[in-house]
């Protein structure tokens, strides 16, 4: 959760140090920095419990069957006791109710459990369920003595909150958190938990104040009430993101100085022209205009293009760098194999055989020599796009005058790993970072908030539409038979596997294994 707290005229009062809480004081504080980073009233406000428990919903032991995951019942404390010795000893109580009796077993602060409980007192005990010698038991349970609930028919939802043993076996567990966090709120006053967002935004989207949500994720009076707090509080996490990846994105279009493409020159024309293979789709052209838009104003551009295989983001990558040439840059086009690496520059060249344009791979296995002649040629610009892996990071490659960098499937770099690219010129290159991962518009909005953003959502004509499925195991023989088929077709295929060779520490298939199946079940003909 975001801390959004420390807005101008916010109360003094949250800022107040958490040992002048009520029922904390200067021991158990230094144990709350220590263990849960609770130095502030602010922080405690925000220390959120992990769940509710509703006091009217308890169950009975004879309950419990082994498909029980956790369950809260209420028992009378028969005896306890301490058996084993060393790492084996462990505190161990029974408790029953009308149905049945059960186990409870401590392995961790057995001292301080036993001086808690008392034998006659019921109990009421929520945990995790297991059998142990048949019977059912709840390791490490909460506990604590049993009140009867409400009787005003409303449900009685307690918080409670993480803790850790240290805290548990200095008398600070989860519900004796939730007492310190009633404390705190009838210290506070709802003003002293100032409103930040406008009331216009709020109430279309029924959206309660922000006090009110601190104070219903804390102690809600329903679980409808709960929910409109954790509804207030999520939308407000993503509201405040959203603004400062929006700041960012302001700031860096108003002050991000970036290399200016003033033309649109022969190279461009003359492939659009005489040696475009297809005729672009609408996206295609879209995409085309918006970073001639981005690249024409002298400020960086950063654009986030998504399509799926097949949408034609490599000629729209392609086309950029031709922009960058006519205008007297450099471009490096860089991805994360050099399986693809290489698909890429087979493809350039492919397109590009009949202009003026030297095209370079650069990868980890370059032969020294070729790597040599690559290196002078980027330094003097004889080579005006180079395609290649992490290589081209490394500080012996460098430009003469950089323009653009076009990252593919952009995730698999880290952005110190990017970072390293714009900093080998002097003017940061114009920036296109491309992706077939299927990203909701929101989503994207949200992860890559500081890029622009640009869709492919046409294939060219002609493409055949892409079919994903799953099959399990038992499958198998049919995925043969299709693959088979489809190779008496003329057609390949090709299978992936996690794995080389069989790992003791994985499960995974390995591709050993997998050849000999696949020649079992597909036999050349």
């Amino acid at each position: 959760m975001l801390n959004c707290l420390s807005i101008p005229g916010s109360s003094n009062i949250l800022s107040t140090p958490i040992e002048y809480l009520k029922g904390v004081g200067p021991v158990r504080a230094e144990l709350l920095k220590k263990e849960l980073q609770l130095f502030t009233f602010s922080d405690l406000l925000e220390h959120f419990p992990i769940r509710h428990i509703d006091k009217t919903s308890i169950s009975l032991i004879s309950d419990i069957h082994p498909d029980t995951d956790s369950i809260q019942v209420a028992g009378t404390l028969l005896f306890t006791e301490v058996v084993g010795a060393g790492r084996g000893k462990r505190l161990i109580a029974q408790i029953r109710d009308s149905s049945g009796t059960m186990e409870l077993a401590w392995f961790q602060g057995i001292n301080w459990v036993t001086k808690q409980l008392q034998e006659g007192t019921t109990y009421l005990v929520f945990g995790k369920t297991g059998f142990f010698n048949g019977k059912p038991q709840i390791v490490h349970p909460e506990l604590e003595v049993y009140t009867p609930a409400r009787v005003d028919g409303k449900p009685f939802l307690e918080p409670v909150y993480p803790s850790t043993e240290k805290l548990k076996a200095r008398g600070l567990n989860g519900r004796q958190l939730a007492k310190l966090t009633a404390n705190l709120f009838a210290q506070i006053q709802p003003a002293d938990i100032p409103e930040n967002i406008p009331e216009y935004i709020l109430a279309p989207q029924q959206l309660i104040g922000r006090s009110q949500a601190f104070r219903q994720i804390h102690f809600p009076a329903s679980p409808e009430d709960y929910r409109k707090a954790i509804d207030r509080m999520k939308f407000e996490e993503f509201f405040i993101a959203q603004i400062r990846l929006n700041l960012v994105r302001l700031r860096r279009h108003k002050q991000s100085k970036g290399v200016l493409f003033e033309k649109v020159g022969d190279l461009f024309n003359q492939f659009f022209h005489q040696h475009l293979p297809f005729t672009l789709t609408g996206a295609q052209k879209r995409v085309l205009r918006e970073i001639r838009n981005d690249t024409g104003q002298g400020k960086q551009m950063n654009r986030l293009l998504q399509g799926d295989v097949g949408s034609g983001k490599t000629i729209v990558a392609l086309m950029s760098m031709l922009l960058a040439a006519d205008n007297g840059y450099q471009s490096c086009f860089m991805a994360p194999t050099e399986i693809l690496v290489q698909q890429h520059y087979a493809s350039l060249q492919k397109l590009l055989k009949d202009l003026p344009i030297q095209v370079a791979m650069l990868t980890g296995s370059t032969k020294t020599a070729a790597r040599k002649e690559i290196l002078k040629g980027l330094a003097d610009q004889t080579i005006q796009i180079v395609v290649g892996t992490h290589a081209v990071i490394e500080d012996v490659v460098q430009f003469k005058q950089l323009g653009l960098v076009i990252v593919d499937e952009q995730h698999r770099f880290g952005v110190a790993q990017r970072a390293r690219l714009w900093e080998k010129a002097t003017i940061p290159p114009h920036v296109l970072v491309m992706t077939a991962t299927p990203i909701p518009r929101t989503l994207a909005m949200t992860a890559y908030g500081d890029l622009d953003y640009s869709v492919m959502d046409e294939l060219p004509p002609g493409r055949q539409p892409i079919t994903t499925v799953h099959r399990n195991e038992s499958a198998r023989g049919q995925v043969y038979d299709f693959v088979r088929t489809e190779i008496e077709k003329g057609r390949q295929a090709y299978f992936i596997y996690p794995l080389i060779e069989e790992s003791e520490k994985m499960s995974y298939e390995d591709l050993t294994q997998g050849y000999e199946q696949v020649m079992a079940g597909c036999p050349p003909t």
